[in-house]
């Protein structure tokens, strides 16, 4: 970081004292604001920015502007040095380490598991998150995927490896959420040339938002298993029947495109072809496990600060740990039906057979083997990218999806990003963009949208292309799929 004359010079919007940063740190401050200037950063979000670094600095280390000045404040909470907040939670390094005694209620930060990230310009509090998680005693290893952002516990791109335990959170509210690809041995140009049949496919075999559920009931065996030995899935039963075969809210859709495979894949010979892709989970049944559990899990450890409480977990050594894993299993069934009948019916209204399919969850847990031995990892907005193993990494309604190979890349437990990663949030979003800002983007890219919300504009994401570029390691593209008709909620 270089110290100039310009930089002596530059005020600061706030006061170091105030703070809690150390007099001799200004010429290092006044650098960072300078350069917080020049990317635009207005006063008032440097002064939101430097309170978060003061209260956290090992959330900032690896952020591009303020890692070094992070570095140093960290140095100084280890000498015993005032820093307003310092913590020892957890660390957002790409190896954590102790630095102290841990905060009041908090696990023991000798005990933190290491972490490694992808990607860059991570949202702090992301990365705040995912070091919390690393704090937990039962934590064993964990990675944070390029295209994290908040969640609840677990941040969305989370990637957390423990020991004889399950977070409910760790999985995430929307459990098995699931990306599915039927490829069809047809012309893709019949996106153009039979656009409006495509279209009218999936306008009357699908059903799109909260509590949606068609007049006439499907089936499928999965509603036929036990789903009497839990209090939520038996309550939820028949809601979860209504709603089978149905798509959610928020950046589920179904969507027909066209594929692009460069070379041989898996059975799929090289070529270019007509497909439809969906994404979607176990709907508000779904939901309901997640919160129920969750509760519970928070009921047994009391011990947890409340800031920590969505981590929560359960021991798989207990009746309430098998029943929410056996709950978790059957929404991933639940949600793996839902697709089926959804590109069932797609495919079966315009008389099309699919040549492959491809899918996956992203939203789960599993028992793996790292390190040479068995753990439960989490995968929360994160896919599965164990060696030669087949996925799906969405874009948005305008940009490409990817099917990809994982390279079993051990340093993220075998995992890579579930798509692009909100770049702002819902609200945020709607706030900003207007409806000819969305029908712009699809005019210039040649998607047509049948239904959905200002909320899920391509331009509240992050760049899928540079989210792919970061994970170059932990994937190889083998497929590219262009959206060409998209359905969402409205």
């Amino acid at each position: 970081m270089v110290i100039n004359k310009e930089v002596m010079k530059k005020k600061l919007p706030f006061r170091l004292a105030a703070l809690g940063i150390p007099e001799r740190l200004l010429p290092v401050v006044r650098a960072c604001v300078l350069q917080l200037d020049d990317e635009g950063v207005p006063a008032k979000a440097q002064r939101r920015l430097f309170g978060r670094l003061a209260d956290e600095p090992q959330a900032f280390k690896e952020h591009p502007i303020l890692g070094d000045l992070a570095a140093m404040l960290c140095g100084e909470s280890a000498r015993g040095t005032s820093v307003r907040g310092a913590s020892t939670r957890g660390a957002s390094t790409q190896e954590a380490s102790a630095r102290g005694a841990s905060a009041p209620g908090a696990p023991d930060a000798r005990t933190r598991a290491s972490w490694r990230s992808w990607g860059e310009d991570l949202d702090p509090k992301a990365v705040q998150q995912m070091a919390d998680g690393c704090s937990l005693p039962v934590a064993v290893r964990g990675a944070l995927m390029p295209d994290a952002h908040v969640g609840y516990g677990l941040p969305i791109g989370g990637v957390l490896a423990v020991d004889k335990a399950v977070i409910p959170y760790g999985v995430g509210m929307d459990i098995a959420c699931r990306m599915k690809l039927s490829v069809f041995p047809v012309s893709p140009e019949l996106v153009e040339s039979h656009g409006d049949e495509l279209a009218r496919a999936i306008e009357e075999e699908t059903c799109f938002g909260v509590g949606g559920r068609f007049k006439a009931r499907k089936d499928h065996a999965v509603m036929r298993e036990d789903w009497g030995f839990s209090p939520v899935t038996r309550r939820m039963q028949d809601t979860a029947w209504a709603q089978l075969g149905t798509s959610g809210s928020g950046n589920h859709f179904v969507e027909w495109g066209v594929l692009e495979v460069p070379k041989d894949m898996h059975g799929l010979a090289a070529g270019v072809y007509l497909a439809l892709l969906s994404h979607s989970g176990s709907r508000g049944t779904g939901g309901e496990v997640a919160k129920h559990y969750s509760a519970l899990a928070r009921r047994l450890r009391p011990e947890l600060p409340r800031s920590l409480g969505h981590l929560a977990w359960l021991g798989l050594d207990t009746d309430e740990g098998r029943e929410y894993w056996a709950a978790m299993e059957l929404m991933g069934r639940y949600s793996a039906a839902n697709h089926a009948l959804i590109h069932a019916a797609v495919a079966g209204h315009l008389g099309l057979t699919p040549l492959r399919s491809i899918e996956n969850h992203h939203n789960f847990a599993w028992r793996e083997t790292h390190d040479g031995r068995e753990v439960i990892v989490h995968r929360k907005g994160a896919t599965p990218a164990g060696q030669g193993v087949l996925g799906i990494i969405p874009g948005t309604m305008v940009d490409p999806a990817y099917v990809v190979e994982g390279l079993g890349n051990p340093q993220a437990l075998c995992s890579a990003a579930h798509g692009a990663g909100r770049a702002m949030s819902r609200q945020e979003a709607i706030k900003r963009f207007r409806r000819k800002d969305l029908e712009h983007v699809l005019r210039e890219q040649g998607v047509r949208l049948l239904s959905g919300g200002l909320d899920e504009v391509p331009m509240a994401y992050k760049d899928i292309r540079a989210v792919m570029a970061a994970q170059a390691d932990l994937v190889r593209v083998c497929g590219i799929f262009q959206p060409r008709i998209v359905k969402m909620a409205k």
